[in-house]
């Protein structure tokens, strides 16, 4: 284990990213780091598990000792106070995953040419070990991909069933076509959305990767700490240092959404785009408008993965007012593995139910999908 991914050579770390999410890109996890905004005193400190053969870098993941179970958003907040009343130390535990990103991605990185069953199971192994070799409660290993489940279930991890909701584009050619293949109620809806924020004189603009003028990034962070300072759930984890670092090494994968009233800025939203995909993260206005949060984050989004080419629009965690937008429920995964076997016992029978619920759910929004049913595989 190293004490950063800033202590990777930043080339040897994305050669083992490749093609896979932004947020497992050494521009962002090292400028997490050197940002602080992950470290110790945050209950975040990283730890990143590395293996090498002859010197060579052929697998790593993205690991931190955590203090608490903020920021995470696969909550067990439930199992540490069972483990608190049964008298067993839940904190510090080990998490794998991307720090206040509820994005599925490659959990386990591979260099091109190896083996990646082989190299999966080597790291989930080796996750075990450094659990009992250092008395720690628990691994868990979020959003993971469909390919690292056998490995980890293979291993005795616990399998949990979430879900999110998510764009699929399906040939769409504009905008008007999007609307056409929702159900008349959902596209009349979306219009009326459109239309009441033209009548308040407002429009919106889309700019990426060096169209982003350097004078953007600071009211950017000031629309993000917006939404922490009005909701009494917001937490603040990002801090103007990493707006500074993205901008200098992370613009080319930014893409700003931003609502003005002539000429003044009064919301905007901050994206990722990497391949053929868009991730919808930070949210934020100066100026409350009616249906001003669902054209900023989800109908200019849409509209630039049409007009983009993109496949898919990912908008982050929770918001089932999504689903009547277009966005389908999709199923995540997440694996977890509590050393004390009273705990594990417990929990396991949490996950069962918890998983049956969850594919109940997901049955239930693909069934009531807003899209027209002869629209739901294809364009």
């Amino acid at each position: 284990m190293l004490n950063g991914v800033g202590e990777v050579p930043r080339e040897d770390w994305n050669a083992l990213v490749g093609e896979a999410s932004p947020f497992l890109e050494w521009e962002w996890l090292a400028s997490l780091e050197e940002a602080g905004c992950v470290g110790a005193e945050q209950g975040w400190a990283p730890r990143p598990l590395v293996l090498r053969e002859k010197g060579a870098l052929v697998a790593a993941c993205p690991l931190y000792l955590k203090g608490h179970s903020e920021g995470e958003f696969v909550f067990d907040w439930g199992w540490a106070d069972a483990a608190y009343r049964a008298g067993i130390d839940y904190y510090p535990k080990m998490l794998v995953g991307v720090p206040f990103t509820p994005v599925t991605g490659a959990r386990f990185l591979v260099a091109k040419g190896e083996d990646r069953g082989l190299r999966i199971q080597q790291l989930a192994h080796a996750l075990l070990q450094v659990c009992e070799g250092n008395d720690l409660s628990s691994i868990h290993v979020n959003f993971c991909l469909d390919d690292e489940r056998a490995a980890l279930e293979e291993a005795g991890y616990l399998p949990r069933l979430g879900f999110q909701y998510h764009w699929h584009n399906r040939g769409h050619r504009s905008f008007e076509d999007y609307l056409g293949s929702l159900r008349s109620k959902r596209r009349n809806q979306a219009r009326r959305e459109r239309r009441e924020l033209e009548l308040q004189g407002v429009h919106v603009e889309r700019r990426t990767g060096d169209e982003i003028p350097d004078h953007l990034f600071d009211p950017m962070y000031e629309l993000y700490l917006s939404t922490i300072r009005h909701n009494p759930w917001g937490r603040q984890y990002l801090n103007r240092e990493l707006f500074d670092l993205l901008r200098e090494r992370y613009r080319e994968r930014l893409c700003f959404i931003t609502a003005h009233r002539g000429q003044e800025l009064i919301a905007g939203t901050i994206n990722v785009q990497k391949g053929d995909a868009l991730y919808g993260r930070y949210w934020g206005c100066f100026e409350e408008l009616r249906h001003l949060h669902f054209n900023v984050c989800y109908y200019a989004g849409i509209e630039h993965c049409i007009e983009q080419g993109l496949a898919r629009f990912e908008p982050g965690a929770g918001g089932s007012y999504k689903q009547m937008r277009g966005f389908d429920a999709q199923p995540t995964w997440s694996f977890h593995h509590l050393r004390d076997p009273r705990l594990a016992e417990a929990v396991g029978r949490f996950l069962d139910s918890e998983r049956e619920e969850a594919g109940s759910a997901i049955s239930w929004y693909t069934d009531h999908s807003a899209h027209r049913r002869n629209r739901r595989a294809g364009g």
